[in-house]
């Protein structure tokens, strides 16, 4: 896609969140931010006169009442060393949601356009300021739940990603050149001969590093969207506790009355770096109550849409007719079994569940007496990781499921021109997949991009951003 400079609304929006709090950003961007910041502000220059990057404190007044509105520091930037590559205009006022939107109405009466979700970022792209890939990275910076997963969002908002894929598209713009020469010149014998001998170890290259690439997907797609993680069980093993057990908060309500849990509830959880969404599930077991019923039927819909599993056993019980099934259901899932209530004399047989699940999946708990969770903690990060997760700042992670989509695709293409190198296709043949190859990469970075695309992107993000 070519970039282009703005030359659309001034547009503002508050930037930071909603509710009380020290100060709240009000931000304007556009080429009449300056004018339009400067007919509410009072101080003791006006904003279109002041040099960039300067922070000026007055007052916002309402210009129709003369009324003061609120006590204000104001930072002015000028295009095009600033986010958008517009005139940049941030009111810094007092936290609180009456303030700041009294602040943003003087605005949007002043000229201005409220914002679009995402629109600051937006303009950030189209103007040339950031590609498509950095752009998605902001928002999850915003979205990051562990360390991890902001290092990542950060090598990627840095550029980590868009400079790997701008460097594997030369080179098969390199390739197409030199594809072009055998096709214009097929007479010409030194090209023919680079052709066939150099060609396909060129292509190769390139899938290798695909490869690797695709290689970082799992672990990264992790740390950006979590572990979709479902506490699994018959009624009272003891699910909800180990739910708040680990939030250490009383999310769910425990009682020894089987199957007071009667819907599903989702929290989000750091686990060494990991991020799991944990759903604590209704008790799965044969019931004639309707509403445990529809408890048990969105269980069983959890647990087929979890990416991971911990089944629940009570240790105090010997395995019954539930628990079997339920470890039928889940044998062909990533899962840990748990022997809850190790505390209380044990009634199950530990070699019989080893025998049906494996004596590594096993970790013997006691969730009242908050034993064995650590060792839990420890297997969820050997499973995902194997062991102790780093962010190598000399590594670029693919983590966004578009990415990811777009490598596997790109990938496609090159697989088909080296079977079409090995076969010896004709080489204009060869062409079209490189080609093929090379424009997926580029709606990674957005060179190459529908608008209906970026409109769904930055929908997504909120406003202010």
């Amino acid at each position: 896609m070519k970039k282009q400079t703005f030359a659309l609304d001034t547009i503002a929006a508050i930037s930071t969140p909603p509710g009380e709090g020290a100060i709240a950003i009000v931000r304007l961007s556009g080429v009449k931010a300056m004018e339009i910041a400067d007919r509410a502000f009072k101080g003791s220059k006006a904003l279109t006169k002041v040099l960039s990057h300067t922070i000026h404190y007055g007052h916002i007044k309402d210009p129709s009442t003369k009324a003061i509105v609120d006590e204000v520091m104001v930072s002015v930037m000028r295009a095009p060393k600033t986010f958008t590559c517009e005139d940049v205009v941030e009111i810094n006022c007092h936290g609180g949601i009456v303030v700041a939107n009294q602040v943003l109405q003087l605005l949007l009466r002043g000229g201005a356009k409220l914002a679009e979700p995402g629109e600051f970022t937006k303009r950030a792209f189209l103007n040339g300021r950031i590609d498509l890939s950095q752009a998605e990275a902001v928002m999850d910076l915003i979205r990051a739940k562990t360390n991890q997963a902001m290092d990542m969002a950060l090598g990627q908002l840095e550029g980590n990603l868009s400079s790997l894929i701008r460097k594997i598209r030369q080179k098969i713009l390199e390739i197409l050149a030199q594809v072009e020469v055998s096709i214009d010149y097929p007479g010409y014998d030194e090209a023919e001969e680079f052709t066939n001998q150099a060609l396909l170890e060129k292509v190769q290259q390139i899938q290798k590093q695909l490869d690797d690439l695709l290689k970082t997907a799992t672990q990264g797609k992790i740390l950006r969207e979590g572990l979709k993680t479902a506490i699994i069980g018959r009624p009272n093993v003891g699910k909800s506790s180990l739910l708040n057990t680990l939030l250490q908060e009383e999310k769910a309500i425990v009682t020894e009355i089987a199957g007071t849990t009667r819907d599903v509830i989702e929290e989000m959880i750091n686990i060494r770096g990991i991020p799991l969404k944990l759903i604590d599930t209704a008790g799965i077991r044969e019931t004639k109550d309707l509403v445990e019923q529809m408890g048990v039927k969105r269980s069983h819909k959890a647990l087929q849409e979890a990416d991971f599993i911990l089944l629940v056993l009570n240790a105090n019980e010997a395995l019954t007719k539930e628990d079997l099934e339920l470890i039928k259901i889940t044998q062909k899932e990533k899962r840990i079994i748990l022997l809850n209530k190790m505390d209380l004399t044990s009634k199950i047989k530990l070699s019989e569940v080893a025998k049906l699940v494996g004596k590594d999946a096993i970790i013997q708990v006691s969730v009242l007496k908050n034993e064995g969770l650590d060792a839990l903690e420890e297997k969820i990060s050997e499973l995902f990781f194997g062991g102790a997760i780093s962010i190598n700042k000399d590594t670029t992670y693919l983590s966004n499921s578009r990415h990811i989509s777009l490598i596997e695709q790109a990938k496609s293409a090159l697989l088909e021109a080296i079977a079409g190198l090995k076969s010896q296709m004709p080489i204009d043949l060869v062409q079209i997949d490189l080609t093929r190859c090379w424009e997926n990469l580029g709606e990674i970075i957005g060179e190459i991009v529908q608008d209906e695309l970026i409109t769904q992107l930055f929908s997504q993000f909120c406003l202010g951003k």
